[in-house]
């Protein structure tokens, strides 16, 4: 705890400094002529600060590269945003500390976050969304979602605001046989985030669910004390997970997200037009995003492909509903965890995937069944808009 809270102060004081660079000057008067000849200086740049859960070249990078962009414009320069990402600020309960204490403004919250606010754990339900990835992140981004008063309430009484909900892409599962039944998931370590649900999850399709820290995730797999992983598949392809597995299946049975999130007192003591520039931004972001997860998953899986003899395995409908079935019992879990507001808001989401008004594959290909009978080749260059 020391530590952590050497870091918030770390962080507090990177931030002060941010607001000027100038060294201290003794104080003289100068002459009347030359004061009313001087030039005003200009007024220096509002710094917001920005953690990120994951490092450069990730979609959360990506994300805040952006978000400081549009600030930045609609602000006329006299805002700038700051980036953090992964590292620079410590760990992921580190990051949530300093964005709910105010040593920076903003913060992304992922699986982890269900620590801090148990409501966000709805994100890792499994089989909740539909297989279209561009109807789900309009789901979660329409203001009867992302505005929904018991989801804002679940993080405000956290310090916490949310802002945009920004999935990352399908979480793919890697393992060293093939997975195709909950029987092939027998007995298999599979590393999960410290999160209650995913542990109930992994448990009903019959795997054991093991806790490691992501830093220790590579090693894990490659002295046998993992036996696989769940990440999207631009995380398997930067930390070199797939290097030390033989298959990467694709179920479709949740995707990575993340919140993005303001601290509430910050946000609260904003101007209207401060906040309003804000939500224009995240508004922008939501189709910007989603071309920028597609195309790096896919351009991350041709890596994957073209540099090992992985396996690639695409469920069937009927292979997934076998996963499907044994994944209901734990929204009871949710509901016993989150109580009534949590089940609402639960409710709600599944209301709005059943409304939604969900496009054909073109397109966005996500219908796992034609992508088994593509051609190898064919699959593995749309594999991505199937299933990330």
């Amino acid at each position: 705890m020391n530590w952590r809270n050497g870091c918030i102060g770390a962080a507090a004081v990177l931030l002060a400094a941010c607001g000027s660079d100038e060294e201290p000057t003794a104080n003289t008067t100068a002459p009347e002529a030359e004061v009313e000849e001087t030039t005003p200086a200009a007024a220096e740049p509002e710094t917001w600060g920005f953690a990120l859960e994951e490092i450069e070249g990730s979609v959360q990078y990506e994300y805040g590269a952006k978000f400081a962009e549009l600030i930045n414009e609609k602000t006329d320069g006299q805002v700038e945003v700051k980036l953090y990402p992964y590292g620079q600020l410590g760990g992921l309960t580190d990051i949530y500390d300093q964005v709910q204490s105010g040593a920076v403004q903003f913060a992304f919250g992922s699986g982890f976050l269900g620590g801090t606010v148990p409501e966000s754990q709805l994100f890792s339900l499994n089989f909740v969304l539909t297989d279209n990835e561009k109807t789900n992140a309009e789901i979660l981004n329409a203001p009867e979602f992302r505005q929904n008063e018991d989801l804002v309430a679940s993080f405000r009484e956290r310090d916490l605001q949310p802002l945009a909900i920004v999935p990352e892409g399908w979480q793919v599962w890697s393992a060293n046989k093939a997975i195709r039944t909950p029987d092939d998931f027998s007995g298999l370590a599979i590393r999960t985030m410290d999160n209650r649900l995913l542990r109930e999850t992994y448990s009903a399709y019959g795997a054991d669910p093991t806790t490691m820290e992501y830093g220790e995730l590579f090693s894990g797999m490659q002295l046998g004390q993992l036996d696989g992983n769940i990440q999207p598949v631009f995380a398997h392809q930067e930390m070199d997970f797939y290097k030390v597995q033989d298959y990467l299946i694709f179920a479709n049975q949740a995707q990575f997200i993340a919140t993005f999130m303001a601290n509430s007192g910050w946000y609260d003591s904003l101007s209207q037009d401060r906040k309003h520039v804000i939500e224009e931004a995240v508004t922008e972001l939501v189709p910007y995003i989603h071309d920028v997860q597609t195309r790096l998953n896919t351009e991350r899986l041709d890596i994957i492909t073209e540099n090992s003899d992985i396996e690639l395995i695409y469920l069937t409908p009927e292979e997934r509903d076998a996963f499907r079935e044994r994944s209901l019992p734990v929204r009871d879990v949710f509901s016993e965890m989150v109580g009534e507001r949590g089940t609402r808001l639960m409710n709600t989401l599944i209301e709005q995937v059943e409304n939604a008004d969900v496009p054909d594959a073109a397109p966005e290909q996500s219908d796992t069944e034609t992508a088994t009978e593509q051609p190898e080749a064919e699959a593995e260059e749309s594999a991505m808009d199937e299933a990330a």
